[in-house]
């Protein structure tokens, strides 16, 4: 296994440039646009793609305009033989198997691949996943590494088997999460990472030479989250609400109640005062929206709400219902009253706290309960 630094990794790409990365035939698994970058990065290079696989055309928009997903448009452009298909039954292995690859490389296929096609290419299947294995396996490691309150995050390639995401690992590489940040921002750098760490593994991919190792120690698991799970509920500490609202952008898309009207949330942050809270700033309400104390010396006030621990939370947008996003302040100017974040009780959905996560029995039922010898693509 290698592992590398954002630097290190960075040296060890620049060394890669203007060559090939081998002989041998790829077949590409993917879907959204992360997947078509990964890809346009391996054509870049020189990588022989051979076939892509992806999902079918799907709606897309007010119009729902059926579209073929972002990485067919790449394959396509490139003059790349499309399989287009949701599930990959034996007339799909068996289109696979014509393409004689050596490799296969999957990046957010958003399906799963049988115990058949896993042995078609000669090298196996190789996964980019976006968490430090073996945390956050599953659809959404991304949000579930963020709701966790972790500012470490990786990109993984790993060898997929028929396990979810439990293969042993070729390659990673660490990266550190910003603050204010949110889960697309963080996807989208971690694809740039991924991207380079495919093309620096790559060769020996290829050669058969890569050495994997096993992953160690206590899984987790991170399903796809629900607008359940991106409902913000003041009355929980400040840092945990910052870190659910920064996960669940742009989906489900982090979002509250103001009465009875549903407002969706940008990224937050932690509110770090100039000074300790007066006596007025202690006493606010829980869910209050007001203008916070000034973090430095001559910085313009910013806008946010108290939570349940008595810290407050600052908001960098806001979408009223029927409205666009709006910056904060401007957002704030418009209010008329006093404002509490939350809702009425009865209109709080019901969802679960960071940390827990669906048991490895629960995650592999409900997963291979139609397709018990199925691996999984990420």
């Amino acid at each position: 296994m290698q592992q590398f630094t954002e630097d290190t990794l960075a040296e060890a790409r620049a060394e890669t440039r203007g060559t090939r990365p081998g002989p041998g035939r790829i077949i590409f698994a993917g879907t959204p646009e992360i997947a078509a970058s990964a890809l346009r990065t391996m054509l870049r290079a020189g990588a022989e793609v051979a076939a892509v696989l992806t999902r079918p055309d799907a709606p897309v928009g007010r119009r729902r305009k059926l579209t073929q997903s972002p990485v067919a448009a790449v394959a396509e452009e490139a003059g790349i033989h499309v399989i287009k298909a949701d599930v990959v039954d034996a007339e799909i292995t068996a289109e696979l198997a014509a393409a004689e690859a050596t490799l296969g490389v999957v990046v957010a296929y958003g399906a799963l691949l049988p115990g058949a096609a896993l042995e078609v290419p000669a090298r196996g299947w190789v996964n980019l996943h976006y968490s430090a294995l073996p945390l956050h396996r599953g659809a959404a490691p991304v949000p579930h590494t963020m709701l966790a309150g972790q500012t470490e995050t990786a990109a993984t390639v790993f060898q997929l088997e028929r396990g979810m995401d439990t293969g042993p690992i070729h390659g990673i590489c660490r990266h550190q999460i910003g603050e204010a940040t949110s889960a697309g921002t963080v996807l989208e750098e971690l694809t740039v990472l991924g991207s380079s760490l495919l093309m620096v593994l790559l060769p020996d991919l290829l050669a058969g030479t890569s050495t994997p190792e096993p992953q160690i120690g206590e899984p987790s698991y991170a399903p796809k989250l629900t607008a359940a799970d991106a409902f913000i509920d003041p009355r929980r500490p400040a840092a945990e609400l910052v870190n659910r609202i920064n996960a669940t952008i742009p989906e489900p898309g982090a979002w509250t109640l103001n009465g009875d009207q549903r407002v969706k949330l940008g990224v937050a942050r932690l509110h770090r005062p100039e000074t300790a809270p007066g006596t007025e700033e202690s006493a606010a309400q829980i869910g209050e929206v007001r203008e916070l104390a000034p973090e430095q010396p001559g910085a313009t006030p910013v806008i946010g709400f108290r939570a349940g621990d008595g810290a407050d939370v600052v908001l960098s947008s806001v979408q009223p219902a029927g409205k666009q996003m709006l910056n904060a302040a401007d957002w704030h100017r418009g209010l008329h009253g006093e404002v509490l974040l939350g809702g009425p009780e009865q209109d709080r959905p019901e969802q679960s706290l960071p940390g827990q996560a669906k048991s490895t029995e629960t995650v592999e039922t409900a997963t291979t309960a139609t397709h018990p010898t199925e691996g999984h693509t990420r």
